[in-house]
């Protein structure tokens, strides 16, 4: 392997399309489920450039002969670049997120911080809102140890001004997990959630709903690749390339939901839209009759609506 990325778990990962899309070179998907594995591959050394994710951030440093000062400091390393031998730990993570804040204009001077989660993206995350000037960053978990507020204690703090979440709540298959009440910070000025599957994810819909700015994870992601595609490479990428690559990978990735009473058109449109937009056209009623193997209004008739809408679920699932 050339360039890749390394961790437990990588069938949500969207590593390979953005490197891709960006460099153009090879970028393969090497999951390593268990730590003997993952020792043995650093010691290998038979790799270019790899990027690293859970749970291995911080597995990969005593394999690095030279940590950047940053990387260092956060305790995490999520990309290694192999010149001749010697390998070489990054943290494009912080440079990632701090692109995100800085390209939707959430300033972290002087506010006060709300990080969900104890993770490695915690670590990176607080580095940000520490060195761009935050007042105070507050840390809530599941179980409040080692300093940090429970997520109970955590809704104590109307005085909190942004909330970033670092932990997996929310993300895909669990879209609807929300570990907050926003209600219950009147102050709030932003919310970021670093998780980018789904994109709008629930914390984000409820931040909607209340009129506060909302930013997700995706591009961060694409961002911490397109820094490390730059150690991978040793070439610098004009900025413009980490919105444009977002903008384009968003819109292929996104689906389009057409709704609406019978016989108003949604077949014909539907069509016409995933021929204009190079996707794939799906009809719910049509993918039920398959896997029922009876007509719509049979299903209403012998079964109920209840069923039918059982049946529309496990479609969508």
């Amino acid at each position: 392997m050339e360039y890749g990325l390394i961790g437990a778990k990588l069938g949500h990962s969207y590593s390979k399309i953005i490197h891709e899309a960006v460099c153009g070179y090879s970028y393969e998907l090497h999951p390593l489920p268990t730590e003997e594995e993952a020792h043995a591959f650093m010691q290998a050394k038979a790799f270019k450039a790899i990027n690293v994710t859970i749970p291995y951030k911080k597995l990969v440093i005593p394999y690095c002969d030279e940590v950047e000062p940053r990387a260092a400091a956060i305790g995490a390393v999520n990309t290694v670049v192999n010149r001749d031998g010697k390998l070489y730990g990054y943290n494009t993570d912080y440079t990632g997120f701090a692109y995100l804040a800085r390209c939707h204009g959430v300033k972290f001077a002087g506010a006060v911080v709300l990080v969900l989660g104890t993770g490695g993206t915690h670590n990176t995350v607080t580095a940000v809102c520490q060195d761009a000037g935050a007042k105070q960053v507050l840390t809530a978990s599941r179980t409040g140890k080692d300093g940090a507020l429970t997520y109970e204690e955590a809704q104590q703090h109307p005085e909190i001004n942004i909330i970033i979440n670092t932990t997996p709540a929310g993300m895909y298959p669990n879209n609807g997990s929300c570990l907050l009440d926003l209600h219950a910070f009147p102050k709030l000025e932003a919310v970021l959630d670093c998780v980018y599957n789904p994109f709008r994810t629930e914390l984000l819909l409820r931040a909607e709903e209340l009129g506060v700015p909302a930013y997700c994870g995706f591009e961060m992601l694409v961002a911490q690749a397109v820094y490390a595609a730059e150690h991978f490479t040793g070439q610098k990428l004009p900025e413009a390339v980490i919105a444009d690559t977002h903008r384009k990978l968003k819109r292929d990735l996104s689906n389009v939901a057409i709704i609406g009473m019978p016989g108003c058109g949604k077949s014909t449109i539907g069509r016409a839209l995933a021929k204009t937009l190079g996707k794939t056209y799906v009809d719910l009623d049509e993918v039920i009759e398959k896997n029922t193997g009876m007509p719509i209004p049979d299903i209403f008739a012998r079964e109920g609506e209840a069923s039918f809408r059982k049946y529309e679920s496990q479609a969508v699932a």
